[in-house]
């Protein structure tokens, strides 16, 4: 990573109208939350087979698979907070630099970095709250949490005894239909386009900088591993967000943007 790099990605975002940020696993690996399909990740000790939507509706101990997951210590842990560059996007957000933050992450650490709720859009919902399948009543996750540590394994809703599933998108669940057009739509009329730790594996997720290349964006791909999107970025950066994404900040302050 050089500091030529840093100012390129620095006068792009200057020069930009309508930037459109894509937040994948790898921000959040910097905050101790392990992604799903790299070295180390959650399928490499856990069969993905046992964790589809149709098993979580059909099977109790499928369920129960899912719950100790999500809200056991080797997923999101209680005190996980943000890193570098979750909070260095929120500082392009408060320097009216970012039209909104597209992210593939469920753990809730943007807002919790300070983005405003109505300038991201969760593609793959969240971790934040569970709902009810039934009567869609919301419970905040630290409730089930609560639950579970008291030895509920498959927790029903207190109001109507329905199934209650993390908001956060299973395998084989549809993806969430406003958050999916609005996505694709906000990339579609974007002017600059950043990705910022994301391998661009998952679709239709993956699709979102691919719509924004075809309508004539400029492309910033900042990630650890090599990406399908590399060879037609503007701008590639093999690194760590939060090394990167703080630095780009930095400069840009002092360019008075």
């Amino acid at each position: 990573m050089g500091k030529e790099s840093i100012y390129k990605i620095a006068r792009l975002i200057a020069a930009s109208k309508k930037l459109v940020a894509f937040s994948g696993a790898g921000i959040s690996t910097e905050s101790g939350i392990p992604d799903f399909r790299g070295p180390g990740g959650i399928w490499t000790r856990y069969d993905p087979d046992d964790f589809t939507y149709q098993k979580f509706i059909q099977d109790a101990e499928a369920r129960k698979k899912h719950w100790n997951l999500l809200l056991g210590s080797e997923f999101i842990k209680p005190d996980v907070s943000p890193n570098p560059a979750h909070y260095a996007l929120a500082e392009l957000e408060r320097m009216g630099k970012l039209d909104c933050l597209i992210t593939q992450n469920v753990d809730g650490l943007h807002e919790m970095a300070g983005s405003s709720k109505d300038k991201v859009i969760h593609l793959h919902g969240t971790m934040e709250r569970a709902k009810c399948l039934s009567c869609g009543n919301l419970y905040p996750i630290e409730e089930l949490r609560a639950w579970l540590s008291q030895g509920v394994e498959d927790p029903r809703c207190p109001k109507c005894g329905g199934l209650l599933k993390p908001d956060a998108v299973l395998f084989g669940e549809s993806m969430p239909v406003w958050e999916t057009r609005e996505a694709q739509r906000r990339s579609q009329n974007c002017d600059l386009f950043v990705v910022v730790g994301s391998s661009l594996v998952v679709y239709p997720a993956a699709l979102m900088p691919r719509y924004a290349l075809e309508s004539g964006a400029k492309l910033i791909v900042v990630n650890q591993l090599p990406t399908d999107l590399d060879e037609k970025a503007d701008i590639l950066i093999h690194g760590k967000a939060g090394e990167v994404l703080p630095q780009v900040v930095e400069v840009l302050k002092q360019a008075g943007v």
